[in-house]
């Protein structure tokens, strides 16, 4: 007989972790999206610089989680948040997940008295880039720092264009990382052009790391 293959949706857990208190003085929102084999929480440590009483931070983290080593004296963990088995599924599930974020989130905030910034490092920068054209979030500043802009998203398809093109995108990169060359830089920023989404390179001498200084940067500009 012939396999087949089967779908169910199911309810899982998922967490995220905050930093700051959500108020009256909250003027900004952040949300961070890790890298491959990162877990959320030691991320957000990384963006601590950024937290200055005026700004919440938000770190999901991909749902799906793994052991980075087989040694059995140091089994670390982190997480992903696809690959390319049944991708389109684990793409919709991200989107959606972060979706319910973003309403936990603002469930107690108003949203039009704060700046939303979505920020993605390494593989969460596609997954930012995905969830700002694909999501229900008005995303306001969109960061793509040490990743991709997917080559596959679709951007002949509105609104997802239209939403990007009204978010402040940038591009961020150590002229040292070994993963976003000049090459794929050149790719990303050659299909920004053709859909006419505006965006700034900012480029620092480094690698494939968060930089404190540039965080900065990005807090004030």
């Amino acid at each position: 007989m012939m396999m087949q293959e089967h779908r169910l949706t199911v309810q899982r857990s998922a967490r995220f972790y905050t930093l700051g208190e959500p108020g009256p003085s909250t003027r900004e929102v952040w949300f961070a999206c890790h890298g491959y084999g990162q877990l959320a929480g030691r991320f957000l440590e990384k963006l601590r610089v950024l937290d200055d009483g005026r700004r919440y931070l938000v770190a999901p983290e991909g749902l799906s989680r793994f052991y980075l080593s087989e040694s059995p004296t140091e089994r670390r963990v982190g997480a992903s948040w696809m690959t390319r088995e049944d991708r389109l599924a684990e793409i919709d599930d991200y989107v959606r997940y972060l979706d319910a974020v973003y309403a936990d989130v603002f469930g107690s905030l108003a949203r039009a008295q704060v700046t939303l910034h979505a920020l993605g490092y390494s593989q969460g920068a596609s997954t930012v880039s995905r969830w700002a054209a694909m999501g229900n979030a008005q995303i306001d500043r969109l960061t793509l720092w040490g990743g991709e802009f997917p080559p596959d998203l679709d951007l002949t398809l509105e609104p997802a264009a239209g939403r990007l093109r009204s978010a402040r995108m940038s591009l961020v990169y150590g002229r040292a990382d070994p993963f976003i060359t000049p090459k794929v830089v050149d790719g990303i920023t050659g299909r920004l052009r053709q859909h006419e989404i505006p965006y700034r390179e900012i480029p620092f001498d480094g690698g494939h790391e968060l930089n404190e200084a540039v965080l900065k940067e990005l807090a004030t500009t």
